[in-house]
């Protein structure tokens, strides 16, 4: 294996890491609504809590079509 395609690999893998904690964070934000924890009633965190248990099964049924497709 070439050194090329060994750091591309790497490059590809940090970068899949960074890109999927930015989507958890900014689904985590959306789901708060942009509100602090601190700041939420206790409905709107059992609100943010249910959104983003949604949103992991939006995401986990996505990868699962993916993988019925191929």
């Amino acid at each position: 294996m070439d050194f090329n395609r060994l750091l591309t690999q790497l490059v590809n893998m940090f970068l899949r890491q960074i890109m999927n904690r930015g989507i958890k964070t900014g689904i985590d934000y959306a789901s708060r609504r942009g509100k602090p924890a601190a700041q939420m009633t206790p409905e709107e965190r059992q609100k943010a809590r249910q959104s983003r248990t949604l949103a992991e099964q939006a995401r986990r049924a996505a990868q699962m079509l993916r993988r019925f497709g191929r």
